[in-house]
């Protein structure tokens, strides 16, 4: 089969790889639609946790094409999309709903082989099957709403807060849309792109401020939750500087894992700061395919456009343009 392979930092190639026979409580599935997300390009260049070579690809839908013994919930056919985490599932943090800290944290195009190809294997209880009104667009999409509604239960918004976002990308307008429904009386959007801060204004933004023009004097309260989606450590420091007393500040965007930040302890000690990560998903993935399945997050708008496997690694090579949002895969 074909698919595209990381075989380095910096180095993909679409070549033929075995067909990957599902063993006993995992399925095969013939691959429709993936996502690249931020993460792939770190993959790509070599500065996430990932082994090489590696096939990436962790949003996706597609078709069951075999089942493995002892799997009777799927059959051939069936339209599924997939949690991609791998989790032990003994750990104390399996056992304390902190999945996503496992100790042996794994996860499909991540750590081992995942869907940018025409075939992908996965343990069954990973997969939940599809309904017809739900495109093999929106179902690769779960995945991302599912680290949405991770880092909203990270957050923990109260009706009234006031929030600031930096960057308008496909994750961060995903998170507009649930902090506009989560009582927010104000939301204020960053990015360098006045198209994508358009956009964020449709989808329930109060402001939109272009990067260049935002000033801190123009907010002297600052806000009650300030999220980053940027993963960019310069912008990180910017956006911690917009936290007013007893603020929650989100790194919600994935930076270089040697990636590194100032910030002032007294200031973290003297305003009641509270700093929070969120990392992927932590059983938040069927949540993620109600709001999906329920139209309840516009999704369409967010994708910019559709590409083959053989495009693939030219585009991830390339600089990203900033008025991209997501690009999917059509693997079929």
């Amino acid at each position: 089969m074909k698919a595209l392979v990381i075989e380095k930092p910096n180095h993909a190639v679409i070549k033929d790889v075995p067909y990957p026979e599902p063993g006993p409580g995992e399925i095969t599935v013939k691959v429709e639609r993936v996502g690249i997300c931020g993460t792939d390009f770190h993959i790509f260049a070599g500065t996430f946790l990932s082994p090489y070579p590696l096939i990436p690809g962790h949003e996706f839908s597609g078709v069951v094409d075999k089942v493995g013994e002892g799997v009777t919930a799927f059959k051939p056919g069936d339209r599924v999309t997939a949690d991609p985490s791998l989790l032990c599932g003994e750990c104390e943090y399996c056992l304390s709903h902190r999945g996503n800290q496992c100790v042996k944290w794994g996860a499909l195009g991540d750590t081992t082989n995942g869907a940018m190809a025409e075939y992908v294997k996965l343990p069954a209880k990973n997969a939940v099957v599809i309904p017809d009104s739900m495109s093999f667009a929106e179902a690769a999409f779960v995945e991302p709403v599912a680290c949405v509604v991770h880092g909203m239960n990270r957050l923990d918004l109260k009706m009234g807060d006031r929030v600031i976002l930096f960057g308008a990308g496909a994750m961060g307008l995903q998170l507009v849309q649930a902090i506009s429904r989560s009582g927010a009386s104000e939301l204020v959007v960053v990015d360098v792109s006045p198209g994508k801060l358009q956009l964020a204004l449709e989808l329930g933004a109060t402001r939109a401020v272009l990067s260049q023009e935002l000033k801190r004097e123009d907010f002297p309260r600052g806000f009650d939750a300030v999220v980053d989606v940027t993963g960019i450590p310069a912008v990180i420091e910017q956006a911690i500087d917009y936290l007013g007393p007893t603020g929650k500040f989100l790194q919600f965007g994935v930076a270089p894992a040697n990636a590194e930040i100032r910030i002032s302890p007294f200031k973290l000690y003297h305003k009641d700061w509270t700093l929070i990560g969120s990392m992927a998903i932590n059983h938040t993935f069927l949540p993620a395919f109600d709001w999906v399945k329920e139209k309840r997050i516009k999704l369409e708008p967010l994708i910019s456009k559709v590409i083959t496997l053989e495009e693939t690694p030219e585009f991830l090579a390339k600089p990203k343009a900033p008025d991209l949002l997501k690009v999917q895969i059509q693997i079929a």
